[in-house]
């Protein structure tokens, strides 16, 4: 009987409710299991169910694995046969029918199996001799959480950067110092993405990054990198693809919070819930706009209503997932996590934070008060705008504005855990829950917040904010790690973690874990502000480098991963542009405000309006990703049309005609080619240049001819 008692207590799937029969029962099943059960699932059901194959997921080899069920959910329920699929689908009354390709069993054989269902489905042992049960899946255990990224963080004893990279280096040492005119044009290139205007060389490189670290151009630069994670753009993707006149708002809260230091986990609460924080700030309002920033489409029947709108909410789960914690959430939409400890259930426990949530417009006064009126995207059922008032689009609570479809159809105020993904098949509703490997066992109501009895909001998503943010309790040490990666990648032009989106089992391994904690501990010390572990990266030896190559340390480390030189980068698409403006001087600083798709436009790329199916051609020639979804890092082709933009193209020429005139009055050529050379390179020209630049000029080569040609050099468009 104890033997018994331990199997029927041991199992994941009995209710807690058990008849009070129940240990008579499981004896009695236990019989009926010797003598007949076992020996007709032997003949009839395992060949396919944990045999040769296990199909839909669905092996019965082990008690525990036939009440786990398969990717169809339970197919067993102990002690009500009349209540399992399993039944149903031997009766032939259930699709699909099993045995599959064989008659239907004789009644005499569903009957023992039904019988045996009722008395508990007990095993005597398992239908294959030492078969385990495969793991639950759907239970994280601490041994889950010994993967690397979802541990604590280490207190890493340590003074500097240089220090951990060094013990790790095998011996190896860095590369001699660059030139203080090589790290003044890096500096500016690296935190502006602009080339310096008139300074080769300055005494102190301390107080320049700072003086570049309170630039405006710096959030203009690093707001750039944020958007390819967040997969910004301004229309709505799909065949109609219109515009979100109103989603440059968010673009201009990344710019803003950046150049404020706005610390990190806040930066991360209000594009969660800025709106649940601060109702009537129009800056956190506009911070939602990360959630709201991915593809929807705005035609659907109404039979795609519900699909579309799992969908729109798997688009915001994954992209926090991805963007934040470096995780591949959405792959336990249909399945758990095959890598991973993501369970199917977390998944949709997570995905009900955002079951109310969709993308709405809201007027905002001149005097910056958030009007009460919540307008609709739909042109059709918009209310009047306030006089004078600016509108935003934001993500909040309610009726989801989007949606026009032809068929009309419900508004859907509750998240169910589907089977395969599939709306159509639903497995009971999901309550708001956090992932099990990133929270510490027990109350997970520690992170829920419960808003004004009169609030809009149901404060779900201020709750996924607390526990994304809690260093101690939730996923704060992994927001952390996933942040700093991001500062180092750009810096470097690889990560620590060389997968910025994946610190899972599928990305790539951390190659320098101890100086990855090290930098999230300082990061949380300084009040999680960006700024600090910037100067800290940017003041290491390793950062100052040269790029001198050394035939030793490729062979030993030949993806660089000990960091021992500075590897050159070529300039992203955004920042080639912008210092062509810049050297010609023409470029307009404006801030902030409306973008433009004209090519001809002066302002910093930043400001292009993002159409996803009319990208700017110029930016997808030199790699600009298509913002489909969160992009942690792009890629860096050499391809035919990058030379002919610079070749060809209108603007480059009137970018090369601007700097000839720049230059012109500078004196003879010689002093022309040393004021080009001090702009777009930030260094003396050496003999052999001015000569071969003076004979160009004089063989019948305009100014502007040879400023198209510098223009168009690898040294101008890589970070040495």
């Amino acid at each position: 009987m104890r033997f018994l008692l331990f199997i029927l207590t041991t199992s994941s799937a009995l209710a807690a409710n058990l008849p009070p029969d129940h240990a008579q029962r499981m004896e009695r099943g236990l019989k009926l299991f010797q003598q007949d059960v076992a020996a007709l699932l032997k003949e009839n059901c395992l060949k396919c169910h944990g045999g040769e194959k296990v199909k839909s997921d669905f092996d019965m080899a082990t008690r525990e694995d036939l009440l786990r069920g398969g990717s169809h959910g339970s197919v067993v329920v102990p002690f009500d046969a009349k209540s399992s699929s399993l039944v149903a689908q031997i009766n032939h009354a259930k699709e699909p029918h099993m045995p599959d390709s064989s008659p239907k069993l004789p009644e005499e054989a569903i009957s023992k199996i039904a019988a045996w269902i009722d008395d508990g489905a007990p095993y005597s042992a398992p239908l294959i001799a030492g078969k385990k049960p495969k793991k639950d899946s759907s239970v994280v255990t601490d041994e889950d959480r010994q993967w690397w990224a979802f541990q604590p963080l280490k207190k890493v004893q340590a003074k500097s950067i240089d220090e951990l990279l060094l013990k790790n280096a095998k011996g190896m040492t860095f590369a001699p110092a660059a030139d203080k005119a090589v790290l003044v044009r890096r500096l500016f290139l690296d935190l502006t993405g602009l080339p310096p205007s008139e300074v080769l060389d300055t005494a102190d490189l301390s107080d320049l990054i700072d003086a570049l670290l309170e630039s405006p151009r710096y959030g203009e630069r690093w707001a750039r990198h944020w958007l390819d994670v967040a997969r910004y753009a301004e229309s709505t993707g799909f065949e109609q693809d219109y515009d979100r006149p109103f989603a440059f708002h968010y673009r201009d809260f990344v710019i803003k919070a950046l150049n404020s230091d706005m610390p990190y986990d806040q930066f991360v609460k209000w594009q969660l819930a800025g709106d649940e924080y601060e109702p009537q700030n129009p800056l956190a309002l506009a911070a939602t706009g990360f959630l709201g920033a991915g593809v929807f489409p705005s035609q659907i029947t109404a039979n795609e209503v519900e699909s579309s709108r799992y969908d729109a909410m798997d688009d915001m789960l994954g992209t926090t997932a991805g963007g934040m914690l470096g995780l591949t959430l959405s792959c336990a939409r249909c399945h758990d996590h095959k890598f991973d400890p993501l369970p199917t259930r977390d998944y949709y426990a997570m995905l009900s934070t955002f079951t109310t949530t969709t993308r709405m417009n809201v007027d905002v006064h001149p005097d910056g008060k958030v009007t009460s009126a919540i307008t609709t995207m739909n042109a059709k059922k918009n209310t009047p705008a306030i006089q004078g008032a600016t509108r935003m689009m934001i993500c909040a609570e309610g009726y989801d504005p989007i949606v026009m479809h032809t068929q009309g159809g419900p508004f859907f105020d509750k998240t169910h855990v589907l089977k395969r993904g599939n709306p159509l098949m639903k497995d009971g509703e999901a309550v708001q829950g956090f992932l099990q490997v990133l929270s510490k066992p027990g109350d997970s109501k520690r992170w829920q917040w419960q808003p004004p009895k009169d609030a809009k909001y149901n404060g779900r998503r201020r709750s996924l904010s607390n526990w994304i943010t809690d260093v101690d309790q939730g996923a704060g040490a992994l927001l952390a790690r996933v942040i700093v990666n991001r500062l180092w990648q750009h810096h470097f032009g690889t990560g620590l973690v060389p997968t910025p989106n994946d610190f899972g089992k599928t990305g790539t391994p951390c190659t320098q874990p101890e100086l990855l904690d090290w930098l999230a501990g300082q990061l949380i010390t300084n009040g999680w502000k960006l700024k600090p572990i910037h100067k800290m990266i940017l003041m290491s030896r390793a950062w100052q480098q040269s790029s001198a190559r050394d035939a030793k340390k490729e062979a030993a480390d030949p993806a660089n991963g000990l960091f021992m030189r500075f590897v050159p980068q070529r300039l992203e698409a955004e920042a080639i542009r912008d210092s062509m403006l810049a050297v010609s001087g023409v470029l307009d600083a404006t801030m902030f405000g409306p973008g433009t798709r004209d090519e001809n436009s002066k302002r910093r790329s930043i400001y292009f309006n993002i159409k996803r199916s009319q990208l700017i051609g110029s930016m997808v020639a030199f790699d600009l990703p298509e913002p489909l979804v969160s992009q942690g890092a792009r890629p860096t082709t050499t391809v035919a049309p990058q030379a002919l933009v610079l070749m060809n193209s209108p603007q480059s020429r009137s970018w090369a005609e601007g700097l000839a005139k720049r230059v012109s009055a500078a004196g003879d050529a010689a002093k022309q080619i040393a004021m080009i050379y001090r702009l777009c390179f930030n260094r003396v020209p050496k003999a052999d240049e001015v000569a071969a630049g003076a004979e160009f000029l004089k063989s019948a080569g305009s100014l502007a001819d040879y400023c198209q040609v510098v223009l168009s050099l690898n040294e101008f468009i890589y970070v040495n």
